[in-house]
């Protein structure tokens, strides 16, 4: 290796290995105030915590990474051009892709190796962070009340407290909300003391309350009925509540939830399962509803004057069974006409019913896809953003971490909008997963090879001097074009002087 291209890796490795911590420290900041709620309060041990960190950040490699290559490009390269060693270089006969070369090899190696982090690490590290999370929820937080606050610990329940005995446990001045009837009804509990605990298995509560009141209040199953308010005072009441159990995200089974947590051969299985699942809950729905419920092939009685007769409607087209309807009598007509709404409304139901089935299945396969295609766009985003930055770098020639942060940001945030939208659309079923995922890719890539041309070839692209040059010549023309009445007074004044002159 020559020594030119030592001096360009030392140039390139250190700014990638400083920004991409830097990165990552910045993503993680985020992931802890996300989650700070639920991690305070529980008890949990250092290697719990650094678990579920190191986690964390492992699956914030695909965020942050890009981010790095394309920061720590344009601070190596725009450090080169303001030592004037890229001048150097080029004046000792190097071109651009030659001085790049050994960048190029490092960043080749380090998208080569981040589909296998996409591939195999990333899921396995959301597997154990799902995991811990899940332990940390079911383990609830301690009935730690503070004193004059509510306590919304647990599901459908608000307890506040006037104050807690931290030695006997006894709570004094309680208030009770409970709302975890299912039509909506709401129960208040008030009481001057009591004793509020979990069970062992975390799964009841145990509530004893002294001298207090307790108010019903019932909603009606009409409107337009008065919902009603029952109260009744006790001078002790005990209660055992059952606690709900937090069950892991989504209501299929876990295979076909958790899309994160596959590599590319177990997302294909995946997909292969849900474009089964989804096959099947279709032509369950579909079929019935259209060969049993709206085209129906038994014979059925129109009503008519002459009640024996029998009309088979597969023998009718539309414009047969209209005219035999407006012949009927109106009890008739309208006996017809109820009975085609009840059809109607319960085709509408049994659709509706089995539309649900289906459409979960459905948005998991789209999750799944993006997923799929997600692993592939890394790699690419990579060398993308080293190619857009190593270019914008040597022309700038701008280092540190001023104007190097403030164009990383604007390229990221332009990349993160694009890659939001297009991922929106590809979930929602509106475009292909391909085209929504590789959205950003198709959009930066041509921006790549404008600035790597730009580059290579010298061309003033942020000289504000040469862009003032070239407006005011073209200002110069269209000037020049515009009729006498539409130029500038200082114009016309500028040119009867010139007149007069001559």
């Amino acid at each position: 290796m020559k020594k030119i291209h030592i001096l360009v890796l030392k140039a390139y490795v250190g700014p990638l290995i400083a920004t991409f911590f830097i990165v990552q420290f910045v993503l993680m900041m985020n992931f802890v105030w996300r989650y700070i709620d639920e991690l305070t309060g529980k008890g949990l041990d250092v290697s719990t915590i650094s678990e579920l960190f190191i986690c964390a950040s492992i699956n914030m490699i695909p965020l942050g990474l890009p981010l790095a290559m394309l920061l720590s490009a344009i601070m190596a390269m725009g450090n080169l051009g303001e030592n004037f060693e890229l001048l150097a270089m080029k004046s000792a006969g190097l071109s651009l892709t030659r001085i790049m070369s050994p960048m190029i090899v490092v960043v080749s190696m380090i998208s080569f190796g981040s589909f296998f982090i996409s591939n195999n690490l990333v899921p396995y590290a959301n597997e154990r962070m799902y995991d811990i999370m899940f332990n940390i929820r079911e383990q609830r937080q301690e009935l730690n009340f503070k004193d004059g606050m509510f306590f919304n610990g647990l599901p459908d329940m608000s307890i506040r407290v006037g104050h807690q005995d931290l030695q006997t446990r006894l709570l004094t001045d309680v208030l009770i909300f409970d709302t975890r009837d299912e039509n909506g009804n709401m129960t208040t509990t008030i009481a001057d003391s009591g004793y509020i605990r979990m069970s062992d298995d975390k799964s009841y509560l145990y509530v004893t309350l002294f001298n207090g009141q307790t108010y019903e209040h019932t909603r009606n199953s009409q409107w337009y009925d008065r919902n009603t308010m029952r109260q009744h005072s006790f001078e002790r009441q005990d209660a055992t509540i059952p606690v709900a159990k937090i069950t892991r995200p989504g209501d299929m089974s876990r295979e076909f939830s958790e899309s994160q947590t596959r590599n590319m051969v177990e997302l294909e299985e995946l997909m292969d399962s849900l474009n089964i699942l989804i096959e099947r809950s279709t032509l369950a729905s579909y079929e019935p509803l259209l060969k049993k419920q709206i085209f129906q092939r038994d014979t059925t009685i129109l009503p008519s004057r002459d009640t024996s007769a029998r009309v088979d409607k597969s023998s009718f087209v539309a414009a047969n069974f209209v005219d035999s309807i407006a012949k009927l009598p109106m009890r008739e007509r309208a006996k017809v006409y109820a009975q085609a709404t009840s059809a109607a409304r319960s085709s509408q139901g049994a659709y509706s019913y089995d539309e649900q089935s289906s459409k979960l299945a459905l948005t998991q396969l789209y999750r799944t896809e993006n997923e799929w295609h997600r692993k592939l766009t890394l790699p690419i985003s990579i060398i993308v953003f080293f190619m857009i930055g190593a270019p914008l770098g040597a022309i700038i020639r701008k280092g540190g971490l001023g104007m190097p942060i403030v164009i990383s940001v604007v390229f990221f945030v332009i990349y993160y909008i694009i890659s939001i939208s297009g991922e929106k659309m590809s979930k929602e079923g509106t475009w292909d997963a391909f085209y929504g995922m590789w959205l950003p890719i198709f959009v930066l890539t041509p921006l790549s090879i404008y600035l790597t041309y730009k580059a290579t070839n010298d061309t003033s692209l942020l000289d504000m001097d040469w862009y003032d040059v070239r407006i005011r010549k073209m200002r110069k023309a269209i000037m020049s074009r515009l009729p006498k009445s539409m130029q500038p007074e200082r114009r016309r004044r500028k040119q009867q002087l010139t007149k007069q002159r001559r």
